[in-house]
């Protein structure tokens, strides 16, 4: 029986909560878990293959894990994730000391590891996905990801996800709240719903009923989520978020391109004016609403005067901060098989331009916050200063402040805004 388990984990929230969930599954059969490959007896590679980049990450600590397994011929090795659903068996190909490949929608099968029930290769559709409650390893203690839907059905013609994660299907609110209702008594203050597109939620309710359902839970004091798909983002949605006193006044709202053109070869069915129209309602409905996004460079066929809709867009709408990345084919996407696709050099230099331009824009929006006072949830210690403890306002932005008698991991404490940097806030805790 294999007893510890080491879990490399790439890409997103929902990657980072599959994790989460195998931990749950493993631990009930006797894993724990443990920080270092070279201790593991099971090693478990949560891949994603979003952006090539990721992927190629991933096939080099692939690489790096085999002389571990020259080493212990007993250590089993398993590859998880999108790429495993891409690649099923495959990366035995390429990776013959890997014992065990199994996608998203299979996590189930873990639990049959230590009986030697699992098939080597576990990726087909699992129609059962919605409606399976599987056991969670949470370390947070404070913040916690809350999967309400898998899958996608939109088919953005970059986007690998409808092929790596299948078909949209939402868990029932009633399993949804239990859930949360357990997490409140557990001492959890936030949650983060998740969803390739929580906007299509379509359980028992839609999405804005769920939120309404959830909003009522005692304990809870945060909700957020992601992500949101502009052409589903309701005013009903917008309402909700004005609305309802425990959902947080942020949104991640990915516009992509602010071409309408490029929109349209990336089957995202809005166009920018579509996409304008909302922020600009979601602003007035909801203010203080911090807005971040996604942007692609170099699409196929992204002309000079694309990008410039796209820069033009960037200093209208103003986003409190950006995830911006050069485009790249993936297998099965329709985009992967569009002509016109642009050379590396292009790319590079418009995602340059792209994100120099938001960098203005998001320290510029911190120093606006500088004297203000914003309510934090202290999530713990800072990353970078062990002197400073590290917490996030409502509307998601970073705040460091300095250690001090009382003030722990989980508290909400009013702080008034004194310094601002690019990424980042300082503050200093307010006596009420």
């Amino acid at each position: 029986m294999y007893k510890t388990v080491y879990i490399h984990t790439f890409g997103c929230q929902m990657n980072v909560h599959d994790s989460e969930k195998m931990l749950g599954i493993l631990e009930k059969q006797g894993y724990t878990p443990t920080d270092t490959p070279e201790k593991a007896d099971l090693i478990i590679f949560n891949t994603c293959s979003i952006r090539q980049k990721a992927e190629q990450k991933f096939y080099s600590e692939l690489g790096r894990i085999k002389s571990c397994k020259k080493k212990r011929p007993g250590l089993r090795i398993a590859v998880a994730g999108c790429i495993a659903r891409q690649e099923g068996g495959n990366i035995f190909r390429r990776a013959p000391h890997v014992d065990f490949v199994f996608g998203p929608q299979n996590l189930h099968i873990l639990a049959g590891l230590c009986e030697g029930g699992v098939d080597a290769v576990s990726i087909s559709d699992n129609p059962n996905i919605a409606a399976e409650n599987l056991p969670v390893r949470r370390n947070d203690g404070v913040k916690a990801w809350v999967t309400v839907m898998y899958g996608c059905n939109n088919f953005c013609s970059y986007c690998v996800v409808p092929f790596a994660r299948g078909r949209e299907g939402s868990r029932p609110s009633g399993n949804i709240y239990e859930e949360v209702s357990e997490l409140a008594v557990k001492g959890y203050r936030e949650i983060t719903l998740l969803g390739q597109n929580v906007n299509s939620y379509a359980g028992d309710t839609d999405f804005t009923g769920l939120l309404k359902k959830l909003d009522r839970v005692s304990g809870i004091e945060r909700i957020r989520f992601v992500t949101s798909h502009p052409k589903d983002l309701s005013y009903d949605l917008i309402h909700a978020m004005r609305d309802l006193p425990k959902v947080c006044e942020h949104i991640h709202l990915p516009l992509q391109s602010g071409s309408s053109a490029v929109l349209d070869r990336m089957n995202r069915k809005y166009t920018y004016e579509d996409y304008r129209e909302k922020v600009s309602y979601l602003r007035e409905e909801v203010p203080g609403i911090a807005i971040t996004s996604d942007i692609i460079a170099g699409f196929p066929c992204e002309t000079d005067d694309d990008h410039l809709l796209t820069v033009k867009a960037l200093k209208e709408i103003e986003f409190d901060g950006i995830f911006a990345f050069k485009f790249s084919p993936r297998p099965f996407t329709k985009a992967a098989r569009m002509p016109g696709h642009l050379p590396d050099s292009v790319k590079s230099m418009r995602l340059y331009e792209i994100l120099e331009i938001q960098d203005e824009i998001t320290l510029s929006k911190n120093k606006s916050l500088v004297g203000t006072i914003q309510e934090i949830l202290i999530e713990g210690e800072s990353e970078t200063d062990c002197h400073k403890l590290c917490g996030r306002t409502r509307s998601n932005k970073i705040i460091t402040v300095q250690k001090t008698e009382g003030l722990t991991k989980g508290a909400l404490v009013k702080v008034r805004m004194n310094k601002a940097r690019k990424h980042s806030l300082e503050g200093e805790p307010v006596q009420e």
